[in-house]
């Protein structure tokens, strides 16, 4: 077992270009039970400073790993316990690097339901099947068969036991290992994805128009082109198969049997041979190369989903401040609520601005009316349903009030009424409707919003491609990831944090999250993190795992509030006494700490990369690392898809980046889409090379389809005479590669740019 372990961790040293050491250390540390977050910031020593996204690597490609040497096992057990095990075929097996090639190998010994083959050789036709494959020169086919020929095992004539052996021949070269191997590659080298319309379906147009006629390489399809096919065929409206050069492959499974033209039984082995080919080994492979295809896609898809997830759970929070939150509405009302600077649920008013003059007199009264009695630093506006409107509204007010300082901005609704509907919201606020619960989420999600859309399935948040289309336990597992990273990375406040936010805090959990939260109403705010060992349920090795990552404010001890582990409080207390200096006043004063002669605190437990950790930490304790909050801009003679004309140049916030472009809220209620091809003037193989969700960026239309609400974008403003021309024509000539790809690319734009969503 040390053997395997050793190969297994040189393995993957190979593979992710990671030092052996580090690997070994990763994987210990991960079977003695540590979470990925505390390895990576608290463990930098033993790994060699390897990063979240490094340490991720090797716990999925190990399990893998572990899987497929399981499988090994397991495969020669079998085959052993057969009697058929030689030293050549366990080398084999040993040898394999992948599972297709394992399951390749253990093919012919596998159990097997009851197939033609195995009929044929009930009937004894396999010493006939054998003299095809061994393409004998002695006699005759007919000759060899005329054998065969027995009416009391249902044999009653030459052909039917040729027919029999030719069955038992093409499954055993179906079962070649390294005939599937050549027709695996050319799947994977060679192969088309040919897509068509079902028959009857193209009288109505589709979303998948660009796919009625389609044919693209498996080696270059994108994940979003192949979603985009199978969810076709998934609602009936396309049919896809993998197409490759039947006769180059044909004749390397030749060349791999040694056929003899010059034998007798040329004429069966050709005939077993294409029967092998046609019914067992291509739609065996083609369903494998479906499979695969499906998972890579599936893969990227997801970490684009990740991607985008991890910018929009760390854009920049308003902060510790107090808001108005606003959910927009027409009949309905605008639910109007204020939350303190910690979040906390005030008032709730509604007012109606968009009906009758009477009306929206009183709405402006009441709404003033708030805002005077709770002062709010900023008011949060809905980007739902009027929620331009809405906006427009307050600001005018707050004119009439001088009160044009304060800030009014729009918040993304996406997930909001999820949220509201949900367990969580039910338990936060029992009492309050569910719209009024809507607001209070806009509110909080400008104040935090890492801290609020941890409570809403990802999912729900609209920032992926393909989401409910791909594997969903890839899905869940890869956001889950992302939203811990997040969490850990920003640090929690342990005396004001949802039991959402924190059971995503390193070792904690959902269970122990709920435990702490009742345990701070039972017995009021924690003074310092070693009361947290006082909750039930918070053991010495959940609390070295999560402590790093707990903040308490103004607590007992002044690194409480820090990243500073408590396991290294003894080592930042030496420092202080050293300099003659208490630890409160060592903290944020840079000149004090730059003083510390790190040589002298280097020992067996801690190293440089540690204590270079720590000292930044002294210097700016608790810093947050998202970005300084910075207000957005839409037009305000914008505010619908009617206001908008070609060529019109806005601001606007990113809110999905996907493989084939960039979506842009710019305040019309209607996201545009910026196509890779518009995004640069450079050519770009990914879409998050130049953008990430949550970007500010300058955008010009190129064109607004109303009827089908969809508005098409540019952001290669210098050029946006000559982007307006391509829009309408594509008689344009790039010059260069890259731009001759990009042609290619605003082409299939212009012919459906939203095919398959």
């Amino acid at each position: 077992m040390v053997d395997i372990l050793l190969d297994l961790i040189s393995q993957l040293a190979q593979e992710l270009n990671i030092s052996a050491k580090g690997i070994a250390s990763v994987i210990k540390l991960l079977n003695d039970g540590n979470t990925v977050p505390f390895i990576a910031r608290y463990r930098k020593e033993a790994t060699g400073n390897l990063d979240e996204v490094q340490i991720r690597s090797i716990q999925e490609r190990h399990a893998y790993l572990l899987e497929m040497e399981e499988r090994r096992q397991t495969i020669l057990t079998s085959i052993e316990s057969q009697g058929k095990l030689n030293e050549a075929l366990r080398a084999q097996i040993l040898a394999c690097t992948t599972k297709n090639a394992l399951e390749d190998l253990y093919l012919p010994y596998k159990p097997k339901r009851r197939t033609r083959a195995s009929i044929a050789r009930e009937k004894g036709l396999e010493p006939l099947a054998l003299l095809i494959l061994e393409q004998s020169i002695q006699g005759l086919p007919d000759q060899a068969a005329l054998a065969f020929v027995d009416a009391s095992k249902e044999i009653h004539s030459i052909e039917e036991a040729l027919s029999g052996a030719r069955d038992i021949a093409a499954e055993i070269i179906s079962e070649n290992a390294d005939i599937r191997r050549i027709v695996r590659e050319t799947f994977a080298e060679e192969g088309v994805v040919v897509s068509q319309v079902v028959e009857g379906k193209n009288a109505v147009p589709t979303k998948f128009e660009q796919y009625y006629d389609y044919k693209e390489k498996v080696s270059t399809i994108p994940s979003h082109r192949y979603l985009a096919i199978k969810r076709g065929e998934k609602e009936g409206i396309l049919q896809f198969y993998i197409e490759i050069e039947a006769d180059a492959v044909l004749e390397q499974m030749r060349s791999n049997l040694k056929k003899n033209p010059r034998s007798p039984f040329a004429e069966q082995l050709e005939l077993a041979l294409l029967d092998s080919y046609k019914r067992l080994i291509t739609p065996s492979v083609e369903t494998d190369m479906r499979v695969d295809l499906k998972l890579n896609s599936d893969r990227a898809a997801v970490n684009v989903f990740a991607e985008n997830l991890r910018n929009l759970l760390m854009a920049s929070p308003l902060g510790v401040r107090s808001v108005i939150g606003v959910d927009p509405g027409l009949r309905t009302g605008c639910k109007c609520t204020a939350v303190d600077a910690t979040g906390k649920f005030l008032e709730a008013i509604t007012i109606y601005p968009h009906q009758s003059g009477r009306q929206v007199v009183q709405a402006g009264h009441d709404f003033l009316e708030l805002i005077l009695k709770h002062k709010p630093f900023a008011i949060g506006v809905g980007n739902g349903t009027a929620g331009r409107e809405t906006e427009a509204f307050i600001r005018q007010l707050l004119k009439e009030a001088k009160l044009e300082q304060m800030i009014v901005i729009q918040v993304s609704e996406a997930g909001a009424s999820v949220y509201s509907a949900s367990d969580i919201a039910r338990e936060e606020f029992p009492d309050l409707d569910v719209t009024i619960r809507g607001a209070i989420s806009i509110a909080r999600r400008l104040q935090d919003p890492l801290a609020e859309l941890v409570k809403v399935d990802p999912k729900a948040i609209g920032v992926g491609q393909y989401q409910h289309d791909v594997y969903q336990p890839l899905l869940h597992e890869k956001l889950s990831e992302v939203v811990e990273s997040c969490v850990n990375q920003v640090g929690v406040e342990v005396n004001t944090a949802s039991a959402s936010l924190l059971s995503y805090v390193a070792g904690i959990g959902p269970s122990l999250a709920l435990k702490i939260v009742k345990h701070r109403d039972n017995h009021g705010a924690f003074n310092s993190r070693r009361e947290l060992l006082e909750v039930s349920g918070m053991g010495p090795r959940t609390f070295e795992q999560a402590a790093g990552f707990l903040r308490i404010r103004g607590g007992a001890h002044p690194l409480d509030s820090s990243a500073v582990h408590p396991e290294r409080y003894e080592l930042v207390e030496l420092m202080a006494q050293n300099l003659g200096a208490p630890i409160s006043q060592l903290i944020a004063d840079a000149e004090l700490v730059n003083r510390i002669d790190l040589k002298k605190y280097i020992n067996e437990k801690v190293g440089e990369l540690t204590l270079n950790d720590i000292i930044a930490e002294l210097k700016k304790p608790g810093r947050d690392p998202r970005a300084m909050f910075e207000k957005p801009c839409f037009r305000d003679d914008v505010l619908t898809m009617q206001d908008l004309k070609i060529g019109m140049k806005l601001e606007g916030i990113v809110t999905n980046v996907t493989a084939f472009g960039a979506f842009v809220d710019i305040g019309v209620h209607q996201d545009g889409l910026i196509h890779i091809s518009e995004l640069t003037d450079r050519f770009i193989k990914d879409p998050a090379e130049v953008v990430r969700v949550g970007d500010k960026i300058k955008v010009v239309v190129l064109n607004i389809d109303l009827e089908r609400k969809r508005i098409s974008l540019s952001a290669k403003l210098q050029n946006s005479n000559q982007n307006l021309n391509s829009s309408n024509s594509s008689q344009s000539k790039n010059q260069g590669q890259g731009k001759n790809q990009n042609q290619k690319r605003k082409e299939s734009f212009n012919s459906n740019p939203f095919a398959g969503l």
